[in-house]
């Protein structure tokens, strides 16, 4: 796969994508095709069952690129709003678990690219910023309203205040916080968790999270059931129970 942006290295069943778009890993439209290419690939190999996404340098993504801003010519902007609307589907669609690493900046598109991932872990440099009422522009809400509670969603929006790990942990958007050279650490170990589970299990609750989000609790949980039960007669659920019994590790085949 010839990338132009993103690096990416496969090992040990998880996936690392690094964001690699010098000075400040800037969203343009090559980043947003290969984001989805990248995302779509790793969705459906079997030599990988979590992906980190993080920034190469000091930044995550620190943004779209606006000097590929759209014309105001018939057609442009829904086109490119079509474009913005996929690089963020892709991460939230994506039936593999996506841990974000924010080692730096994560403003505007590159705050809800981090939000669209499944766990966020922080490094204490790392921040989210929504600066789009300093720029005249709008967007990110869905996506912060996610996360957020009402009040500090609003507070982010409508200030373009940065919040750091440590004041994102103590939100509960985090799931940690950590010295800058423990971040990598940090999301591999969890990384490595996911992958040691059951591969068909996992994705089931990924899309659990996914479907069930604007359902009723009745039909959420229905839904849930349905998936137990498919699962039931897996070769994953086999031998995850087998592995209960003999009191040894499962090993769940590729």
């Amino acid at each position: 796969m010839q990338l132009e942006t993103i690096d990416l290295k496969v090992e040990d069943y998880v996936a690392l994508v690094t964001i690699n778009r010098p000075p400040v890993n800037a969203q343009n439209n090559k980043f947003r095709e290969e984001i989805q290419l990248v995302m779509d690939s790793l969705g459906d190999r079997e030599d990988v069952r979590a992906i980190i996404l993080t920034g190469e340098g000091k930044a995550f993504s620190a943004g779209a690129d606006l000097s590929e801003r759209p014309t105001q010519d018939p057609g442009n902007y829904t086109a490119h709003n079509r474009r913005v609307r996929a690089s963020f589907d892709c991460l939230l669609e994506c039936p593999k678990p996506i841990i974000a690493a924010v080692n730096g900046a994560a403003i505007g598109a590159g705050c809800v690219t981090a939000l669209c991932s499944d766990i966020l872990v922080f490094s204490e440099k790392g921040y989210l910023q929504m600066t789009e009422v300093n720029v005249g522009l709008a967007g990110g809400v869905a996506h912060v309203r996610r996360h957020l509670g009402e009040s500090d969603a609003r507070l982010m929006l409508l200030t373009a205040r940065r919040l750091y790990g440590a004041d994102l942990l103590r939100m509960g958007v985090a799931s940690a916080c950590t010295a800058p050279e423990d971040l990598m650490e940090t999301a591999k170990g969890i990384a490595q968790d996911i992958a040691k589970a059951s591969p068909s299990a996992v994705r089931a609750a990924k899309a659990s999270f996914q479907m069930t989000e604007n359902l009723s609790i009745y039909e959420g949980y229905r839904f849930e059931q349905r998936q137990t039960k498919a699962l039931s007669t897996s070769e994953d659920t086999e031998e995850a129970m087998a592995a209960f019994r003999e009191k040894r590790t499962p090993v769940f085949r590729p």
